[in-house]
This record gives C-alpha cells, sequence and structure tokens, in this order.
C-alpha cells in the first residue's frame, strides 16, 4: 500500500520538475511513511513520485519507481497483487529473474511478457498504477476491477489539453502542487455531492480533474497526448451474466461454495512482512472474515473496536462476544465525547475533497487504533453490497410494493405530514411505544424510518424510490449557486429492463457509485490517514462474481439480507452473537451539534460569509439549519454542507 503521483510535460512548462515531484510525494507522505522515490526523463517529460508503505519484501528491493528487467517499463504503484506468487512461478519458466520478493517486481516481468491489458487480467488484488512503457511510447493509467484504490487525473494549466501538464495522484492534494491549478469549483459536481454527500465519479469536486474509472486502463501516447479510455473488467456485463446464468446449487452447497471462495480470498491477504489483523465490529461481515482468518491463522488474530458511551451507538458489546468465542486477541478502546469531536478538524486533511458520510470518524479512529499494533488490518467492506445487507433491498422493496397501490396525491399528504413532525418528537413517542411493538419492528431511531417512508411516499418509480432513499438533498440545485446537477447517474434504462427485479437494480447502482465513492473512499482515506494497510477479502473479484451468480433467494430470505453469508458464519460462531438489526457506523452527531458543537456549525454557515464565498444560497441553508435546530430535520443535510464549508476553509478553492 502506498501513494503515487505523476505528469506529463511534454512542453516543458515546469522550470523544476524534480521540486514538483517532492512537494507531490511530500503532501501524500502519510501514505507511504517507509520510503519515498521520484524519477523524471527530460525526454518525454514524464515524471514519477512514490511514498512507500512496506507490506511485502521489506527490502531496498521493494522501492520505487521500479524498472523492469529488461528496462522497457517503469511503474508506480499503490496496492497489492496477492497472487504474485503463483504469477512469479509462471514467469520463472518463462525465462524471467528477480532481485525481491515483491509482486511489483513480479507486475513488470508480467507486463514484458503479457503486455499490460492481459497481465492486468490475470492480477487478483487492489491496485492503482502507472507505468511507462518506453518501447511504445506509452504512458499506462490502471484502477483495480472494483474501485478499492485511488486514481485521480487531468489536466491542468491554460491552452487546451495540447499545451497542459497532464497529472495523476492517488489524492488530489498532490495534483494541486503543480503550478497553475486552479482549485476551481465543479458546481454541477457540488450538487450531486450535496446530493449524496460524496462526489460520484468519474467526476471530482475540481473542474479539470477526473476519478479514473473502476475496471479501467486509461492509455496517453507520448508525445501526441492522443488518450484513450479501455475497459479490461465490465461490472455491467459480470452482473448481466450472473442474472442470467445463474448457478443451481442447494443451500448447503451455496454455502459450501461460499466458504471456498471466502476462504481463498482471506488467505491471499494474510500474506504479508509485518503484523496484520483485523476490524471486528460484531456483525455478520467482519465476524465473518475474523472467523475465517482465525481458522486459518495458528495464533490468535489480533482484532479491534472501538466503544462510545452512549449504548445506542455502541458495537463493542458484540465484537467482544464474537471474540471471545473465537479467541482473538482483541482491544476495544472506549471513546468519550470530547475525544471523538476532537478528529472533527482533521477531516479535511483526511479527505481532500468534501465528503460527508459521518460514519469517516469512526472509521479514522478504529484506524487509527489498529495502527498502533499492526500495519495491516482485513475489513468485512463489500458484503452488503453483494449479499442484500441493505434494508432498502427488502424492506424498501417491499414497502413500496404495497406503497404504489395508493393514489400519489394520499401519498404526498401522508409524507408533508412526516415531514411537519419534529424528529426528536417522533423519537421520543418511538421510544415509549417500542416495547409494546413485535421485535422486527421496534426501531431504535424511528424518526430516520419515518422520514425515509415520507420520501418513499413521494416516489414515482422504483428507480425513484432509491434515489430518494440514498438522498441527502432532494433539489441540490436549489442551494447551490449555478448548480445544475448531472442526469448521468447510473442511468442505464435498457439495463433496468434487463434486470429481474428492484432488489437487484438498486445492488447493481450501489456496486458502482456507493461502495466506490463512499464506503472504499471512506476506508482508504481513514486507514492511509495513520499508515495502515486495510485489505478487503469480500471484493476479491472472483468472489464478487460468484456473489452475482447466486440466485436471490439465497442472498435475501425471509425479510433478512446475507442468508448464506449468515448460515456460513453460524458454523463459527453462535447465531445469538451476530443476529440482530443492522446498527451501522454511526455516532450521536445530533447531540453535537445541537450542543458542543452548535458554535462552530453557525460559524461555518453565518449568511456573510456564505455569500461572500458564493457557492450556496444563504437563505437555502439558513432555512435548513432552523430546520434542523428546531428537530424537524436530522443532520445529514447540514452535515453535508459543515463538510464542505470546513473544506473550503482548508483548499481555499476558488467559485
Amino acid at each position: 500500500m502506498c501513494g503515487l503521483a505523476g505528469f506529463v510535460d511534454s512542453i516543458g512548462s515546469l522550470s523544476d520538475p524534480a521540486i514538483v515531484l517532492e512537494a507531490m510525494h511530500r503532501s501524500i507522505a502519510h501514505r507511504g511513511p517507509d520510503d519515498s522515490g521520484t524519477w523524471f526523463d527530460r525526454a518525454t517529460g514524464i515524471g514519477f513520485a512514490h511514498r512507500r508503505l512496506a507490506i511485502v519484501d521489506l527490502s531496498a528491493e521493494g522501492h520505487q519507481p521500479m524498472l523492469s528487467e529488461h528496462g522497457r517499463f517503469r511503474m508506480v504503484f499503490n496496492g497489492e497483487v496477492y497472487n504474485f506468487r503463483e504469477l512469479r512461478a509462471a514467469l520463472e519458466p518463462l525465462g524471467h529473474r528477480f532481485r525481491g520478493h515483491s509482486d511489483t517486481e513480479v507486475m513488470l516481468a508480467a507486463f514484458e511478457e503479457w503486455g499490460v491489458e492481459a497481465a492486468v487480467r490475470r492480477f487478483v488484488g487492489m491496485f492503482a498504477f502507472a507505468v511507462h512503457d518506453a518501447k511504445e511510447g506509452l504512458l499506462h493509467l490502471v484502477r483495480d476491477r472494483l474501485g478499492v484504490k485511488p486514481l485521480y487525473y487531468g489536466w491542468i494549466g491554460d491552452g487546451g489539453r495540447d499545451r497542459a501538464i497532464f497529472a495523476f495522484a492517488s489524492e488530489l492534494k498532490a495534483l494541486l502542487e503543480i503550478p497553475g491549478f486552479e482549485r476551481r469549483v465543479d458546481r454541477d459536481a457540488l450538487s450531486s455531492y450535496l446530493r449524496f454527500a460524496y462526489v460520484p465519479g468519474p467526476r471530482t469536486i475540481y473542474r479539470g480533474i477526473s476519478k479514473l474509472v473502476p475496471g479501467h486502463l486509461l492509455t496517453r501516447r507520448i508525445p501526441s497526448g492522443e488518450t484513450t479510455l479501455s475497459c479490461y473488467w465490465s461490472a455491467r456485463e459480470m452482473a448481466l451474466a450472473g442474472v442470467n446464468e445463474p448457478l443451481q446449487l442447494s443451500d448447503a452447497e451455496a454455502v459450501e461454495a461460499l466458504d471456498a471462495h471466502v476462504s481463498d480470498a482471506i488467505s491471499l491477504r494474510m500474506v504479508a512482512d509485518v503484523p496484520l489483523g483485523a476490524f471486528l465490529s460484531g456483525g455478520v461481515d467482519s465476524s465473518l472474515v475474523v472467523a475465517t482468518m482465525q481458522r486459518l491463522s495458528s495464533r490468535p488474530v489480533r482484532t479491534f473496536t472501538i466503544g462510545f458511551e452512549d449504548a445506542a451507538y455502541d458495537e463493542a458489546r458484540y465484537a467482544e462476544r464474537v471474540a471471545r468465542h473465537l479467541g482473538t486477541d482483541h482491544t476495544t478502546l472506549m471513546l468519550s465525547p470530547a475525544e471523538t469531536i476532537e478528529t472533527i478538524p482533521r477531516i479535511p486533511d483526511l479527505y481532500d475533497e468534501p465528503f460527508a458520510d459521518s460514519s469517516q470518524i469512526p472509521t479514522f479512529l478504529v484506524s487509527r487504533l489498529a495502527r498502533s499494533k499492526v500495519t495491516v488490518s482485513l475489513s468485512g467492506d463489500g458484503g452488503d453490497e453483494l449479499f442484500g445487507g441493505y434494508n432498502r433491498y427488502f424492506h424498501g422493496h417491499g414497502i413500496w410494493q404495497r406503497m404504489e397501490r395508493l393514489p400519489l396525491g394520499l401519498r404526498r399528504g401522508l409524507a408533508s405530514l412526516a415531514d411537519w413532525m419534529p424528529e426528536r418528537l417522533i423519537d421520543t413517542v418511538g421510544g415509549a411505544i417500542r416495547p409494546l411493538l413485535p421485535k422486527a419492528y421496534q426501531q431504535k431511531r424511528p424518526a430516520q424510518k419515518v422520514r425515509k417512508l415520507a420520501l418513499m411516499a413521494r416516489s414515482t418509480s422504483g428507480e425513484a424510490v432509491y434515489r430518494n432513499l440514498v438522498s441527502m438533498w432532494l433539489n441540490p440545485d436549489h442551494a447551490v449557486i449555478d448548480g445544475h446537477e448531472p442526469s448521468d447517474f447510473i442511468h442505464e434504462p435498457e439495463l433496468r429492463a434487463l434486470m429481474p427485479d428492484m432488489m437487484r437494480q438498486m445492488m447493481y447502482t450501489d456496486l458502482l457509485t456507493y461502495l466506490v465513492d463512499d464506503i472504499l473512499t471512506k476506508v482508504d482515506r481513514a486507514s492511509m490517514g495513520v499508515s495502515l494497510e486495510a485489505r478487503e477479502p469480500l471484493l476479491d473479484h472472483r468472489l464478487v462474481e460468484f456473489a452475482w451468480r447466486l440466485p436471490l433467494h439465497q442472498k435475501i430470505r425471509n425479510g433478512h439480507g446475507k442468508f448464506v453469508m449468515r448460515e456460513l458464519l453460524a458454523r463459527s460462531v453462535p447465531r445469538e452473537n451476530f443476529e440482530r438489526p443492522k446498527m451501522g457506523f454511526s455516532l450521536p452527531i445530533d447531540d453535537w451539534l445541537r450542543g458542543p458543537l452548535r458554535e462552530w456549525a453557525e460559524s461555518l454557515v453565518e449568511p456573510s460569509r456564505l455569500a461572500r464565498e458564493g457557492f450556496f444560497r444563504p437563505e437555502s441553508v439558513q432555512a435548513e439549519l432552523r430546520r434542523y435546530l428546531s428537530g424537524l430535520a436530522g443532520h445529514p443535510r447540514i452535515w453535508a454542507v459543515l463538510m464542505f464549508q470546513a473544506w473550503v476553509d482548508r483548499y481555499r478553492p476558488v467559485g
């Protein structure tokens, strides 16, 4: 796990490329504290910078930028190719010789033997890299299939693309070090950010800069500057193949097949020359990962959980039960509100693009805890999207089927009534009647459920239901000055026609959007912010392909998701230790914003400041703030504005 950056300055715009490269890699030093390197070729104008977090082969033989055995390819690489030993065994009989034991060296040999795209198709891992092919005069940028590792690119400077500097990096902050970067906000991307609490790819918050799409390879020809984008792994084709060619397995056979896939993915990700552990929340996903690790390990696995004083947000007790049963070497850190709040000013540095999933805070804290004892930590990310874990997949679908039978006017009237009720009142009433309700209907935060029901009631289609359920602001253009929300957010009507049901349509959209730009972005920045490598075994692309071939009834059954995962986990952990309502990784943000953080929040959205900066309409933001402080609304909408404003303080963008 590392950080990379670089550029192509084909017309010599930079007076001192070496200084720029040094500045770029210093800006992402947290991604790789163990080693650094730069390289610049004056003939082509190509420059590479690298920061190394040494995980496999800790020697100097793993130094980057790295040159291939015969000098054709030079690369900077972020991530891991887990099957590098298998690839090395295939390459050695073909005449390739290796100096060290790193996966980077094996990748370069694979490029020489099979070519870049053909080699990438053989890789099992998480990766983002830039490789220069000196023989063909090409620069390739490549991102892994699921988008676990980030890679940004774009053109910087005036005079059109043929005169601009082409630049790329693991994080946006490295691109800011290139002279001429304007920091101009893409207002359309800002509208999308307000809706989703993240900027959906391939856009970024800056005009002219993009995220490389997962599963894609960008090739730039040197020196002409001709740039092409090609897909080497298609999530769309994978999903359609899974739907059209489902596996015909009994439940027992499906569980056995899942066990084989999970065990293989985890065993590959347990290879490291540094201490290794795992995040453990006590939920199905992380418990299955830890249970499998413990079965494959000869010693207790190190596991990590953070706890909170407020029991409504604390999962530590569940994690501790699982840890005791499995016999892991477990660490729990109980955090006070003051300790947690102290991390909020760090958020803009960690997420150098506006990002407003409030679980970013506990994710950073558990990463910091893990880094105090290990360098690599496995996580359970991906289980919800692949095996139907989110409530919106099954509850949302079922409720919508019944709700759409009602006249739209009646539904909208009921939604308006729900909007009128303060959230604190709903939670108070819900708490009073909770003991009288069946267990399946007991909710810890009923106001959130009522708000979601109101959003569904206003919807006119299943697609609108999904969009409303995942939206923070329903009309973000009303708040963003000159904002025009893009209409291309996974707009594939022909695909929806081919997908047999609303549930798989939602799961597919999450796979391409929410998983990549929220969940994986959150984990990457939080973990790399403390120089910790996070590995996601459930996102092994072979496991993803298997999951999409499973029939829906082996994922969602009897109103619960992750059927086969639960059956597999029950072999190792008693059901009472993990069978409970989904909590999520949340915090008492509402209590903080209405209490110790209120002054900070109000200062960020002060009307004269908003008017001066010119991004948001002050009246729209102030109206939302009043709704929030009065208890009529929850924190997500105002939190998105606050996170953008905190980002503005840190990076000083221009309109």
